[in-house]
């Protein structure tokens, strides 16, 4: 279990002052200069020394990530993105950084801009975050009045302007091109890759879009050493991570733990057990609605990384997000919701997705009430097939796999669905 003095976001639950002040009393904004003069090449090393993997789902490292933008200018400016659209449901974990430890990210923004050779930096901040944006902008203020942003910034002898852009609460925004795209005042759609951000992103310039919570930790890696990140988790799985626990457990919350804690501890240490005991577990979505289901008795035993989710489990960590569902919970409506999600908020570029989504929304609606041919299941599974991997963005792959984690653990209850249906229809139709 994570200890206290190893935890890096010192106010998750607002107990604290949020203020400029109360965050440099908690140690932020300590000796940034001084990271600063170390240099680009210091910076991204200690950061790939680190093992961190970006915060947002993909898990990609985030040191590599950033070794990907020019070295040297051609005459175009560089920009950091900072993607804090968070849509995907389950998931409130970046939410609490802007609330109530928004001063993490900015210093993180300055650190992480300076070591791309960007001047500026815009924080893409989700529709629906009207508080967290008042938050987020008076810590920005506060940092520009004290001289930390701005020209000369934290008299580090870099200037750096940040920006934050509110967004109108669509969840494709959250994809980092049709980020790029609606931050450009376009309409939110991805973009086809090639060119990655790192060679034409933001107008056109190199850009590196990350996620808040994989920005807000790097000034505390950077203080305390690579080593002492690295030092949690499994190889490969390395350091500390927000999750973020909803559903039928005794107490939901957001809590910073080590990396490769297993389920069960988690559970029980910050969230009182399931509700109704472990015997009542039916299944649990481990990282957010766009990953499979597990299984209640193969999540018991999980370990909570990337890799054990997705290599032993066929699930993934994506953004933490622990969605626990008990034995009272109908799996098919809950995912039958989540395809419903992914039919409204897709952009409809892609032919797999627009007509996709749609379509294996109505066979779920089907299915959820019994009113389906079991042939049906497998025709669903092979739309799935269809869609996932054949879009321009992960939007597809999204609305897939909820749908194929439903199939792979739970068929047969499905199946006796659709038998019931047709059973209490046989015997009123025999009165």
């Amino acid at each position: 279990m994570l200890q206290d003095k190893d935890r890096i976001f010192t106010n998750l639950y607002g107990m604290h002052d949020r203020t400029l002040a109360g965050a440099k009393a908690r140690g932020h904004w300590d000796g940034t200069a001084g990271i600063i003069k170390k240099g680009r090449d210091w910076i991204i090393d200690q950061m790939k020394d680190s093992g961190l993997r970006g915060r947002g789902g993909a898990g990609f490292p985030t040191g590599l990530k950033w070794s990907f933008m020019p070295k040297e200018s051609d005459g175009r400016p560089a920009y950091l993105v900072i993607n804090a659209d968070e849509s995907e449901p389950g998931t409130c974990k970046d939410r609490e950084i802007m609330r109530h430890d928004p001063h993490t990210l900015i210093e993180g923004a300055l650190i992480a801009s300076f070591a791309m050779n960007a001047n500026t930096a815009y924080i893409y901040i989700r529709g629906e975050f009207i508080r967290e944006r008042e938050a987020l902008q008076a810590a920005i203020d506060e940092a520009y009045d004290a001289g930390l942003l701005g020209k000369n910034a934290a008299k580090s002898g870099w200037d750096f302007d940040l920006f934050l852009h509110h967004g109108a609460g669509a969840y494709i925004c959250g994809e980092e091109t049709a980020l790029l795209e609606s931050l450009e005042g376009k309409k939110g759609m991805p973009r086809m890759k090639p060119p990655f951000p790192a060679g034409a992103g933001l107008y056109g310039c190199p850009t590196t879009v990350n996620n808040v919570e994989s920005i807000a930790v790097v000034p505390t890696i950077l203080r305390r050493g690579p080593s002492w990140f690295a030092g949690f988790g499994r190889p490969n799985n390395a350091g500390t991570k927000l999750f973020g626990i909803s559903g039928h457990v005794n107490n939901p919350c957001v809590v910073e733990e080590a990396m490769s804690i297993s389920f069960e501890e988690l559970i029980d240490k910050h969230c009182g057990g399931i509700r109704g005991g472990w015997d009542n577990l039916k299944a649990v979505i481990p990282g957010g609605s766009s990953v499979p289901c597990v299984t209640g008795e193969n999540m018991r035993e999980a370990i909570m990384d990337f890799d054990y989710l997705r290599n032993e489990l066929g699930s993934g960590l994506g953004t933490a997000a622990v969605i626990v569902m008990d034995k009272q919970t109908d799996i098919i409506k809950a995912i039958w919701r989540l395809s419903k999600f992914y039919k409204h908020e897709s952009c409809g570029q892609c032919t797999p997705c627009r007509e996709g989504t749609g379509w294996m929304m109505r066979v779920m609606d089907r299915l959820m009430r019994g009113e389906a041919e079991v042939e049906e299941i497998d025709m669903l599974w092979d739309v799935t097939k269809q869609v996932e991997g054949h879009t321009i963005c992960a939007l597809g792959d999204a609305a897939a796999w909820p749908i194929q984690g439903l199939i792979r653990n739970f068929r047969d209850e499905i199946e006796d669905r659709i038998r019931v249906n047709k059973q209490g229809k046989a015997s009123l139709a025999a009165e």
